[in-house]
């Protein structure tokens, strides 16, 4: 039994980690727990040494000592705000108002405006709960149909995992060793691609299935001609002008995306106050639910940093790199595996947890065998959006849950995610097919070719007159040279004769 553990320490780590999640034991701790149980273990197996546990209080202050952490509670924050300022609120009246003449127009609002509310508040709880409370009744009083209403607006919600300012990017950045930035670009036309995708569903379904996505009846359209027009504009410019102040500065470099994370909350506070939507419950509330998500994240870091000190120890790594890099067809052999994994994890682990506990142990295989981080973060990116649509467990359901009429049954709303998700593995491949779609506008790392590298150091005379312009310096030149410089070294090596 010890000669079989000791052997096959690495995969009872992760057997032992994952049977730990899936009794519901929380993810932190059922992490640090199984690191320091088997960091114990190894120690009295022998494969590990003492001095193991030395390094974790370095690790720990590596977590809270990473700038680019602090762009999450900031990003938080300024969704929170949004969110509760009435900002969706506003965006869903106009822009229903603007597309109500057309079959399905109301869906088209809710895209639109869950695209928009993504690029400003990257908080996925924030849009499905407002799209929820204030699309769904309207959505159902003028005759859409339930499975095709809740999905739409648990889908959309979702597009803040995936359309910068997204939190799961930041963390994907933080774990694959890559620029938070970087990984904003590459994330920026797959996300509205997707938004494309999902505008594209409800156009087949005006017109295979109209009665379903009516359009609003002229008594509902209350606003027409140039008030609608001067409407639209009051309402989309201050989210458009917030979203160039965090996203535009970071893309341009004026920012780093923490700097933009705090432009984009003091923003978020400015547009409250001009709204006159600010009060101290209002900032109380959202401090306090920013407060208790950070402190989930790094409950969660810290946890993975204690679970990958012993699982790294006992050549962890090294096991999954050879499992995984040994499949056939090698780089979409680990692909095709890689996706399906992160697809069957999604039903039980949120992005978080996947973020923390997957990724790591992936991108080191991704890189040895030769596949860009940032392409390969945006992708299960795109992936575990769909841990958020997955019935039974999906969180963008359970949001919709809470905030639905009782009208509508939770089957509906099972019901009604599933072609959306079916649209989200549409997007995966089509990252896998065209990857420029992720690396466009990126910069390209320059490769130099070190064995045609020449130094060339211009030659020195210390003091000495160099030859002159047009004429070739003779041996005897350079040797003269040579002496005289020699000669000047050991002449200021010598002592000072006493005055």
């Amino acid at each position: 039994m010890t000669e079989f553990m000791i052997n096959n320490m690495a995969p009872i780590i992760f057997a032992s980690m994952v049977l730990f999640m899936l009794i519901g034991f929380p993810v932190a701790f059922a992490l640090a727990a199984n690191g320091i149980f088997f960091g114990l273990v190894g120690i009295e197996l022998g494969l590990l040494g003492p001095q193991l546990f030395q390094a974790l209080p370095d690790r720990i202050y590596g977590v809270m000592a990473n700038d680019t952490l602090l762009a999450i509670p900031f990003f938080t924050f300024m969704g929170l705000i949004l969110e509760r300022s009435g900002m969706a609120e506003d965006l869903l009246d106009t822009i229903g108002q603007l597309f109500g003449p057309l079959r399905g127009g109301l869906a088209f609002a809710v895209i639109f405006v869950g695209a928009l509310l993504a690029a400003t508040t990257g908080v996925v709880a924030a849009s499905v709960i407002s799209m929820g409370l204030i699309s769904l009744p309207i959505m159902l009083r003028y005759g859409y149909d339930k499975k095709l209403a809740s999905g739409v607006i648990a889908a959309s919600g979702t597009l803040a995992q995936i359309i910068p300012p997204s939190l799961v990017l930041i963390i994907m950045a933080d774990q694959l060793g890559k620029s938070v930035g970087d990984m904003y670009a590459g994330a920026f036309i797959p996300g509205f691609v997707l938004t494309g995708l999902y505008v594209g569903y409800v156009i087949l379904i005006a017109i295979f299935k109209p009665e379903w996505v009516p359009a609003l009846p002229l008594e509902a359209r209350s606003i027409r001609g140039v008030k609608l027009l001067l409407r639209v504009l009051t309402t989309l410019v201050p989210p458009l002008f917030l979203i160039f102040l965090v996203l535009g500065t970071i893309f341009l470099g004026i920012a780093t995306p923490t700097e933009g994370g705090a432009m984009g909350a003091t923003g978020a506070l400015f547009m409250a106050i001009g709204r006159k939507r600010l009060s101290w419950k209002l900032l109380r509330q959202a401090m306090e639910t920013t407060a208790k998500l950070t402190t989930f994240v790094v409950f969660i870091l810290v946890g993975a940093r204690v679970f990958s000190l012993t699982f790294y120890g006992v050549d962890g790594h090294k096991w999954v790199e050879h499992l995984l890099s040994g499949l056939p067809g090698g780089q979409i052999g680990f692909l095709i595996v890689v996706n399906i994994l992160v697809f069957l994890l999604a039903f039980f682990l949120d992005f978080f947890e996947l973020s923390f506990i997957v990724v790591p142990l992936l991108g080191p295989v991704a890189d040895k065998l030769g596949i860009d981080l940032i392409w390969f973060g945006v992708l299960l990116a795109v992936n575990m959006q769909t841990s958020f649509m997955h019935p039974p467990f999906g969180f963008a359901l359970f949001y919709l849950r809470s905030v639905a009429p009782p009208t509508i049954k939770t089957t509906d709303i099972y019901w009604g995610a599933i072609p959306f998700v079916c649209i989200q593995i549409i997007m995966i491949a089509l990252v896998i097919m065209f990857p420029q779609m992720v690396t466009f506008g990126l910069d390209k790392d320059v490769k130099v070719d070190l064995d045609s590298v020449q130094i060339e150091m211009p030659s020195s005379y210390y003091g000495n007159p160099a030859t002159t312009p047009g004429q070739e310096s003779t041996p005897a030149d350079s040797k003269a040279a040579e002496d005289a410089a020699n000669k000047a070294i050991m002449d200021s090596m010598k002592p000072e004769p006493a005055k």
